[in-house]
């Protein structure tokens, strides 16, 4: 990475902590399908697993706290919640989609930490402007102070790049992002929606000569620069082969956007899916591959548990809702 002179580094490290800050990112490979619970996936009477994928691990160590009526109590509600079509029935979809956001439960809390900072008129929308203003508005009234920043922490690049990922967040078109929208514009790579941005944007970040295509210096000077003309590290070398083998599919010496899709956004297992067929199947009464909230409850042990008996009913009180 280049160094900055002191200036530029001051000037937008003030801009960055007193405004908000753009939208940059240097992690390259987004693994969104990883294992959902530490725990081995075992058919017994424990439901481990089932429960930290259901609940995500804390809450999951919450609910063996609770007494059994407690803990279908609350199921109940998450059930409520679930039914995102309020038509009576658990879809394996709906299931899905319940686990894969519990699962990816720290990125809503990040951006509930900072909502605020965005949503300036406090309509509970933030709206193109408004970002714009919490994070460029410094920049914006003073232009000529970032005259010499690099490429990379460049305001004048960054903020049509951002206004590109807000309108592609943006799905009603409203211009005002609601919390699921605005998270999906912070962290695109978490949305199958925003996954051709995260590539059109790792493309630009690594493509120096812009010819819409990552060659392998491109790729080797993405993660290393060579300042003192020495040899490279085994690790680099290691990283070429890795080009030429894995990740210029097509042999032609460069990655289209094709390609970097491959190499940044791997083809994992879904566990989500697999877990939500799997509590489907187990809970399934009348085989029509949905769930009824009775059919949950029915089943409500390997969904959420309860070993508050093994403790003492005083453990079932001062606990917040789920």
């Amino acid at each position: 990475m280049e160094v900055h002179s002191v200036v530029c580094a001051v000037l937008l490290l003030c801009a960055i902590v007193a405004q908000g800050k753009p939208t940059l990112r240097k992690e390259r490979v987004h693994h969104d399908q990883a294992e959902l619970s530490e725990r081995p996936h075992e058919d017994n009477n424990s439901f481990q697993y089932d429960h930290e994928a259901f609940l995500g691990k804390e809450d999951a160590t919450t609910f063996d706290q609770l007494s059994p009526e407690e803990s279908k109590d609350r199921l109940g509600k998450i059930v409520d919640r679930i039914d995102s079509d309020a038509d009576g029935y658990i879809t394996t979809s709906e299931l899905k989609a319940w686990i894969k956001r519990v699962q990816k439960r720290y990125v809503y809390e990040n951006v509930a930490k900072v909502w605020a900072d965005y949503d300036l008129n406090k309509d509970d929308r933030v709206s193109w402007d408004e970002y714009k203003q919490a994070t460029y508005g410094y920049y914006l009234s003073n232009p000529e102070e970032f005259e010499d920043a690099t490429d990379q922490f460049s305001f004048r690049k960054m903020l049509p790049r951002d206004e590109r990922r807000f309108h592609t967040a943006d799905l009603n078109g409203d211009q005002k992002a609601d919390r699921e929208e605005f998270t999906s514009f912070l962290h695109p790579e978490e949305f199958d929606h925003m996954k051709d941005i995260v590539v059109q944007e790792t493309l630009e970040d690594i493509d120096r000569n812009g010819d819409g295509h990552v060659d392998e210096d491109e790729y080797i000077a993405d993660m290393f620069a060579h300042e003192d003309g020495g040899p490279e590290p085994d690790w680099v070398k290691t990283e070429r082969d890795q080009f030429s083998d894995f990740r210029d599919l097509n042999k032609d010496g460069k990655m289209d956007q094709e390609e970097i899709r491959h190499w940044i956004l791997p083809k994992d297992y879904d566990h989500a899916q697999a877990e939500a067929r799997h509590l489907v199947y187990e809970s399934d009464q009348d085989k029509d591959q949905m769930l009824t909230k009775e059919e949950v409850l029915g089943n409500w042990n390997m969904f959420v548990g309860s070993q508050a008996t093994n403790y003492g009913e005083d453990l079932t009180r001062n606990h917040d809702e789920f």
